[in-house]
């Protein structure tokens, strides 16, 4: 069989298109050991952000939750039913608009993120060990630089 040949796109743009390709398996190897380590608590990817940025940033509501967490409206709200269902999660009326509600962390769910949350920032920390402090702070640099300038 005849091996193909990858085509070039020019010098400039392969290098482009590796670098992506790389950040995206990157991604996803960050993505699949964080899933694998949450899974130990019956949590999912999804569940943990919506309880981590409550965590972090105390009680939201839900648009300001789908923003932080980085996810859909359609995926936060199956998400969100199902913390209150597990009792992770309550809602609160919203003082400032009577036909909203905001979300809070029950008891359980602060809980949960305290035992959960110290092992997760470890694990990244583990990580990102192979870079000296110089190095982590010029990669950190260098992807802000990217993700202001798109």
């Amino acid at each position: 069989m005849k091996n193909k040949t990858t085509k070039s796109y020019g010098k400039r743009t392969d290098k482009s298109m590796k670098a992506v390709v790389r950040l995206e398996r990157l991604r996803l190897k960050i993505h699949n050991k964080t899933v694998n380590y949450l899974n130990n608590f019956n949590l999912t990817f999804n569940q943990f952000k919506v309880l981590e940025v409550l965590y972090h940033r105390g009680d939201l509501n839900i648009g300001s939750i789908t923003k932080l967490s980085m996810s859909t409206p359609g995926n936060i709200t199956v998400v969100i039913k199902n913390l209150k269902r597990d009792g992770w999660i309550a809602s609160i009326p919203d003082e400032n608009d009577k036909r909203a509600s905001i979300l809070t962390l029950t008891k359980k769910g602060q809980e949960v993120i305290e035992e959960v949350f110290p092992l997760h920032a470890k694990n990244l920390y583990n990580w990102m060990e192979v870079l000296n402090d110089e190095e982590l702070d010029t990669l950190y640099e260098l992807l802000n630089k990217l993700y202001k300038a798109n």
